[in-house]
């Protein structure tokens, strides 16, 4: 494997394989254990995990790389392998989460701001150590119009913020995957997820030109533009496409390898529908690929439900769900392929 910055982004896009976003927190983690009635321990979050690392059909075939979480990276599988060499073993390559957490922003009631750049330069080449190659930062914009939120001062922050986190990554030899997260919890229209997004990534680019980063040697992971859960309102999949697609065309730089989205609360089946709705009315100057966390993993986590008798299930069912991302992912998605699963 390369070690150019340039050659791991590609890598990461390339072929229709997309990204398992397996760094959920501790506390997420356990939030998800308790719907499917499994304790929270390091073993069964390291067996959990273990095991879609272990789906070798899904790992080798759909999957490039694993976003991982502090704890993860350290761990060993049950047989004293570390879970990073059964993610190469894979052909996958190990990533990082590095961000420390959205805090409120002093003196703007309803904004957040991303923390942990302090120490991050030593934190990178601790996980370059350990095996990343590319790592994750999530900023996150809320809207509530009503507020006034987010503030251009909250834009401006957490994607000044990207930025540097993206310099020290490349600095690090590690691909920065930069994710500006419009939520799409709130009460408002597609068109004004439209005009927030597109602040945001225009406020992006500049910040990422000013920093000095490669584009090149980076990956953007935004949301789609699509109506806040609380409007009442469900957008089709074509009218998130065109709107997405439209967005991006104004405001990615063709130089930006690729582009993965995050699910951001869809659905397993939505997820998948919006994504090859979006690659269907290409060609694009990037790949468009996925970086899901929950709508790759819900339907693993249930099968599994924390007992080793059904591993198999829990993998097939990860395995079926990554398969169908990396169709959307080539725009060759149907939903006639979840029925015969």
């Amino acid at each position: 494997m390369s070690e150019r910055l340039e050659d791991i982004a590609a890598a990461m896009v390339s072929g229709g394989k997309g990204l398992l976003a397996a760094d959920e927190s501790s506390g997420t983690i356990k939030k998800r254990f308790d719907v499917i009635g499994v304790e929270s321990t390091a073993d069964n979050r390291r067996d959990y995990r273990e095991m879609m690392f272990r789906a070798k059909e899904a790992m080798s075939r759909y999957i490039s790389g694993v976003i991982l979480y502090d704890e993860t990276i350290r761990q060993k599988a049950a047989d004293g392998t570390p879970l990073v060499d059964i993610i190469k073993a894979a052909g996958s390559i190990p990533g990082i989460k590095v961000d420390l957490g959205a805090k409120p922003l002093a003196g703007f009631p309803g904004d957040t701001i991303t923390e942990g750049l302090d120490g991050l330069r030593e934190r990178l080449a601790d996980y370059y150590k350990l095996g990343a190659r590319f790592a994750k930062w999530r900023a996150v914009i809320d809207i509530d119009t009503g507020k006034g939120v987010p503030s251009a001062n909250s834009i401006a922050s957490n994607t000044h913020a990207l930025a540097r986190y993206a310099a020290l990554c490349q600095e690090a030899g590690i691909v920065p995957i930069v994710e500006p997260e419009v939520l799409m919890d709130g009460a408002h229209s597609i068109d004004t997820c439209y005009e927030v997004s597109k602040a945001t990534l225009v406020k992006l680019y500049d910040e990422l030109y000013a920093a000095r980063v490669v584009l090149e040697g980076s990956i953007l992971k935004p949301n789609m533009v699509i109506s806040g859960r609380k409007s009442g309102r469900t957008d089709s999949p074509e009218e998130i496409a065109e709107k997405t697609i439209k967005l991006f065309r104004q405001v990615v730089p063709a130089a930006v390898p690729g582009i993965a989205f995050l699910s951001g609360g869809q659905e397993d089946e939505e997820a998948t529908a919006n994504l090859n709705a979006i690659n269907a009315i290409g060609p694009h100057p990037w790949k468009l690929t996925f970086s899901y966390g929950r709508a790759l993993q819900a339907a693993p986590q249930k099968a599994w439900s924390g007992k080793a008798s059904n591993i198999a299930a829990g993998q097939a069912a990860f395995t079926h769900r990554a398969h169908m991302n990396h169709l959307a992912a080539l725009g060759k998605w149907e939903p006639a392929l979840e029925k015969a699963a």
